[in-house]
């Protein structure tokens, strides 16, 4: 079989000027995260697949590379399902195997526990520009924190961690489940229908409030559009909601909205938001807008409260989200865990700061020094101890053979940083 010098599909090699920004970027995300309280943990990249498989990571749950059974436990013989050969699989996000960890660790760990989690995860999702197989996810999440005290810091931490790697003017779009879910019950809808609901309601963006309402009408006519008075009056209710407040944003909209919800919607449920809202809008250092958005889903499952998301539109979307998600741990440990987080979308950064050109700002002087085949000895040994003292200096200096074309060497170096070359001969140093 003949060796294949490509990455398998869906994945790619990342070249040392795309490393150099990511190791940049990860050593602002860990001092401004730290600087937050958050702790360094890891996780394995292998899963179980009972865990993986729990109906919490939503369509992800298609997505898992899944890893056969080894040594006596794989028996080709009488394997008779999917099962028979597989009993873990790659993780499809930070959450689940975090979840795992607390559960496994809760009594060694603070409460509350304030996680920072960086790490590759894997995906077999369709390949496309900018979406990996295996891409590298960047998770905060705090354990234990009842209050919305944890959805501020994470906020907070995020947004800080955001302008410190210069970006500004994007925003925090923010949003309930319980929110959501009170909308659809004023409407009429059956909870049954919730799901259904919200993943139309969640094409907003793309289709309008008008197409949202088609899509309604097909959804309750079982495909066809529906003429029946009581779903056109369920549609008209639930549209409503968004046309009195299209006009009003923050916590005005959120006021208007549930003064027409009434019951509906809790007050705790209200005042949360708010207080969210304010907190952060008072405290912020990153220039950035907190925006009540009543449209906002997110599609995981195990969210139960607040969910946010990080909008950028100059750059065609968002990058990065979260919300709460206090059902979770209860799965393992068999009592609920207040637990919230917030994932930066640490690719798409990436891409944006290269697409950018982004510069890393205050990185040492990075010069070449280039040596005369030939050159041993004393000579050589002159020349590495001048480099070992610019390095003391704090200078970034290659120690390399002079090429023979000597002209397309310094090109190739120029485009990895290089700003300098020293050239050194058979002779001795001046």
């Amino acid at each position: 079989m003949a060796l294949i010098k490509k990455p398998v599909t869906g994945m790619k090699d990342i070249l040392p000027s795309e490393m150099k920004l990511r190791d940049y970027c990860i050593g602002i995300i860990k001092k401004t995260y730290a600087e937050f309280g958050f702790t360094s943990i890891e996780t394995p990249c292998v899963e179980s697949l009972a865990n993986l498989n729990s109906k919490q990571g939503g369509e992800n749950e298609k997505l898992i590379f899944k890893v056969m059974k080894r040594g006596e436990k794989l028996n080709l013989a009488e394997a008779k399902e999917e099962n028979d050969l597989t009993d873990s699989g790659l993780r499809y996000d930070l959450t689940v195997p975090l979840v795992r960890f607390y559960a496994n660790h809760a009594n060694e760990l603070p409460a509350p526990f304030k996680a920072l989690q960086m790490g590759n995860v894997w995906r077999a999702d369709r390949p496309q520009k900018g979406r990996y197989r295996q891409f590298m996810q960047c998770d905060i999440d705090i354990l234990g924190e009842a209050s919305n005290l944890a959805e501020i810091e994470l906020i907070l931490a995020t947004t800080t961690t955001l302008g410190r790697l210069g970006f500004k003017d994007f925003k925090i779009r923010i949003n309930d489940r319980r929110i959501l879910k009170a909308m659809a019950a004023y409407s009429g809808f059956t909870e049954d229908q919730y799901d259904d609901v919200f993943i139309i309601l969640d094409k907003m963006d793309k289709i309008g409030l008008d197409g949202v309402e088609e899509e309604l009408k097909k959804y309750l006519g079982g495909g066809e559009i529906s003429t029946n008075a009581a779903d056109i009056e369920k549609i008209e209710k639930y549209t409503e909601l968004f046309k009195i407040i299209e006009d009003k944003s923050g916590v005005e909209a959120i006021s208007v909205l549930s003064e027409k919800l009434g019951d509906f919607l809790e007050e705790e449920v209200r005042e949360g938001l708010k207080e969210i809202i304010n907190s952060v809008d008072g405290t912020k250092t990153a220039q950035f807008e907190m925006v009540f958005d009543p449209t906002l889903v997110r599609g995981m499952s195990y969210y139960t409260g607040t969910i946010f998301e990080v909008s950028m539109p100059q750059y065609g979307g968002s990058c990065g989200g979260g919300g709460r998600y206090d059902k979770m741990v209860g799965k393992f440990l068999g009592q609920d865990t207040p637990a919230c987080g917030f994932s930066i979308g640490f690719e798409r950064i990436i891409m944006i700061m290269m697409d950018e050109g982004f510069k890393i700002p205050g990185e040492s002087s990075k010069v070449a020094f280039l040596i005369e085949k030939g050159i041993g000895g004393e000579r050589l040994q002159e020349i590495i101890s001048k480099a070992q003292q610019e390095r003391a200096a704090g200078k970034q200096i290659l120690v390399v053979r002079m090429n023979k074309n000597k002209k397309f060497q310094k090109q190739q170096l120029t485009e990895q940083g290089y700003e300098n070359f020293e050239e050194f001969y058979n002779n001795p140093l001046n």
